[in-house]
């Protein structure tokens, strides 16, 4: 967004908190951080309050917002079909315009909660597609690892909290791969000393830095962590395997409030398993070697994902530009 022109006060990374456990550990800062955004924007008095996303926030933003008087528009749906159904309720009250990604939300909202919402498709097709265009530029490792073989893309994920828990479960994997490249693609707003701590035991595995489409671009198969990164890998044609640990209390509780048959959106959008997910336990070392192999080997496999990731980009593309059809509904809000 800043890169766009926006100017930011506060960055996403002070606000980020993933997980039950860690949300009630840091609560106080949320609530900080709450207080800090509701006095930026009666400062800016904005005709329009554009929410996107990370709803633990946002919805509490939003339910303000309405009792100032604000307009509201909310992009990106928090993902109540999968947990906290019952927050759509107070959601119609204090949103004005609510725009979907998914092509299923539409529907969900429509008939489960007669809520007319606004598919636009997804943004990040368009944006892959004017990477692609342009073209895949070399790989700059910022540990000085010389790039020679067909890469294999590690993207573990942007919080600390998750990397811990997943790179060194993914690094061990490349032991099994000596004819490949392994690259980690590190999160911006994380220091390189933080991945060193994971990599000093493997010398040999690249650290690559703001060059996550690059990476992908020059990738052979991918290990990825759940969330928008498993639908980036997918629509950049790499072949990849969904890898996802936490803590464990906050594994079960989750297991026990979530409702959904996948994590990854590539599966929740096709509604069935075109990617395998390796969730907690079956995060390990064997399984991983096992589904990297097929990835890499099996023609049958690698073709069936190929027709799977065409058909997803079908799905996604249906509706046009979705950063444009966004831009009229929020523009339009504006107006009335």
């Amino acid at each position: 967004m800043q890169a766009a022109g926006a100017m930011l006060v506060k960055h996403y990374r002070d606000l980020a908190f993933m997980g039950f456990v860690e949300v009630a550990m840091n609560l106080q800062t949320i609530l900080r951080n709450l207080d800090f955004c509701k006095k930026d924007i009666l400062e800016f008095k904005p005709d329009v309050l554009v929410l996107i996303d990370y709803p633990g926030f946002n919805l509490r933003i939003a339910k303000w917002a309405k009792e100032q008087g604000i307009k509201v528009a909310y992009y990106i749906s928090p993902q109540v079909w999968a947990w906290k159904e019952g927050r759509v309720k107070m959601m119609k009250k204090c949103i004005d315009e609510m725009i979907v990604i998914l092509p299923f939300e539409k529907d969900y909202f429509k008939n489960k909660w007669n809520w007319d919402v606004h598919y636009v498709g997804h943004p990040l097709l368009e944006e892959i597609e004017r990477k692609k265009s342009l073209g895949a530029q070399s790989l700059r490792t910022t540990n000085h690892v010389l790039i020679q073989k067909p890469v294999i893309a590690l993207l573990p994920g942007s919080r600390k909290q998750e990397i811990k828990k997943k790179l060194p479960v993914m690094l061990e994997v490349s032991k099994a791969f000596t004819d490949y490249q392994f690259a980690v693609a590190q999160a911006p707003g994380l220091e390189p000393e933080f991945y060193n701590e994971f990599t000093k035991d493997f010398p040999k595995v690249a650290l690559v830095k703001n060059q996550t489409y690059d990476l992908l671009m020059h990738a052979k198969a991918a290990l990825v962590t759940s969330g928008t990164a498993t639908l980036e890998t997918a629509l950049f044609d790499v072949p990849e395997v969904i890898c996802y640990k936490g803590s464990e209390i906050s594994y079960q509780i989750a297991k026990r409030v979530i409702s959904i048959k996948y994590i990854s959106l590539v599966n929740l959008i096709m509604d069935k398993e075109v990617v395998k997910e390796l969730i907690q336990g079956e995060m390990n070392v064997a399984n991983i070697t096992q589904e990297l192999n097929a990835l890499l080997f099996d023609e049958t496999i690698k073709e069936r994902l190929s027709n799977d990731y065409q058909n997803l980009k079908q799905i996604l593309s249906s509706e046009g530009s979705a950063s444009v059809k966004a831009a009229e509904i929020i523009y339009k809000l504006t107006l009335n």
